[in-house]
């Protein structure tokens, strides 16, 4: 039995819980101070319920910002398929996707206290959602859903919690890859910097769509659609914190894609793709990359390779417009789905998905390369990490 499940059996306590936490907050409401610098933080785990293996809900871990090795402090159950997470602006709140045939989205109360689930889960309209993100204003929550190849919306009420779906948009189409691409296959979904338009990631359409959302209706109105490569197979998209930039992964050619952004009219322009391996790379079984992030500064970008099991990092010049890789470092771990940075940008972490580990990383900010932080986090189908 993992250290992780050993913590989920021992339940941790309410008191223990919240003294973490609270030592937390102490730490943070002391900036620049020794205190704040060592202060725990908290980070969330996703994983699948219904597979051999997998956890029993949301993972509950801590780190220290200097040190980056996570501990595990627990499980969060009674929610299912949770493998992918995102956070409220203010905090407040965690949302929880349930990856399956009949998709639902669930939020968690995370403050100042034991997490808790806050009312009933509510379909997605689609099935197996695999992604969402927080609208900037707080007010809606967005969900791409993989295998129903739309996205859909829901209200967030006092308190966090969610009310029934405003609106499901369906795409259309299909690639050239009959395997993975015989129909739309939305993977993320995310609002631009401006907080003007919400942009949503089609692998099965090689496509990313622009859209408006009304504030007063919760409703998605297409405004633009920008092709990719036939067969790309974009799955997530980052943007630049200028936003002037985006980079778009691709899972089924192994590239990414840095692409211009029009921030007035939501249109995406994209470049080249550029290899997410070094050249000359073999390899023994297919590559997939899976997530891609941007440091706060704008100065790199990190990409995970689930199959060479590696994260890549390019460094973004020509203020974020070209690519250049620098690195590319073992993820710790075998199949690394999921890669986030901390809210410093100081350390990564990678979710390996079939060692079941969450390796942390320290962030060179000079040259942006990783290094081992220490001894990597046993979890069962680790898939998300958010440290926050």
């Amino acid at each position: 039995m993992s250290s992780y499940l050993r913590a989920a059996d021992a339940r941790l306590s309410r008191r223990r819980f919240g003294a973490l936490v609270c030592a937390g907050a102490a730490g943070l409401a002391v900036p620049g101070s020794a205190r704040a610098a060592e202060a725990l933080r908290r980070a969330y785990l996703g994983t699948y319920t219904t597979q051999p293996g997998g956890g029993t809900g949301i993972g509950l871990a801590s780190y220290r910002p200097r040190k980056g090795e996570l501990a595990s402090t627990g499980v969060l159950g009674g929610v299912q398929n949770p493998s992918f997470l995102a956070l409220s602006p203010d905090r407040r709140t965690l949302y929880a996707v349930d990856e399956r045939a009949e998709g639902a989205v669930t939020a968690v109360r995370v403050g100042a206290g034991v997490p808790e689930v806050l009312g009933r889960a509510r379909g997605t309209g689609g099935a197996d959602p695999c992604h969402l993100s927080v609208h900037p204003d707080g007010r809606f929550l967005l969900t791409a859903n993989y295998t129903g190849g739309s996205v859909s919306v829901h209200p967030i009420g006092r308190g966090g919690v969610l009310g029934e779906a405003t609106d499901v948009v369906r795409h259309t189409g299909a690639g050239p890859d009959p395997e993975r691409q015989g129909g739309p296959h939305a993977h993320m979904v995310v609002t631009d910097p401006a907080g003007r338009y919400v942009v949503a990631v089609d692998l099965g359409t090689d496509s990313v769509h622009t859209y408006r959302l009304d504030p007063r209706t919760g409703k998605l109105r297409e405004r633009a659609r920008a092709t990719m490569k036939p067969g790309a197979g974009p799955r997530h998209l980052a943007f630049h914190p200028s936003g002037r930039h985006a980079y778009v992964v691709n899972e089924l050619d192994s590239t990414l894609v840095a692409c211009g952004y029009d921030e007035r009219t939501g249109v995406l322009s994209p470049g080249t793709g550029q290899p997410t391996l070094p050249p000359g790379t073999e390899l023994t079984e297919r590559n997939y990359p899976a997530g891609v992030v941007v440091s706060p500064d704008g100065r790199f970008v990190y990409v995970s390779n689930r199959g060479h099991n590696s994260i890549a990092v390019f460094a973004a010049e020509c203020g974020g417009a070209a690519l250049r890789l620098v690195s590319v470092t073992p993820s710790g771990g075998s199949y690394p789905r999921h890669i986030a940075l901390d809210p410093a940008g100081g350390l990564l972490f990678a979710a390996n998905q079939r060692s079941g580990t969450v390796a942390a990383f320290r962030v060179d900010s000079r040259t942006g390369r990783l290094a081992s932080a220490g001894a990597a986090l046993a979890a069962p189908v680790p898939v998300c990490v958010l440290p926050v």
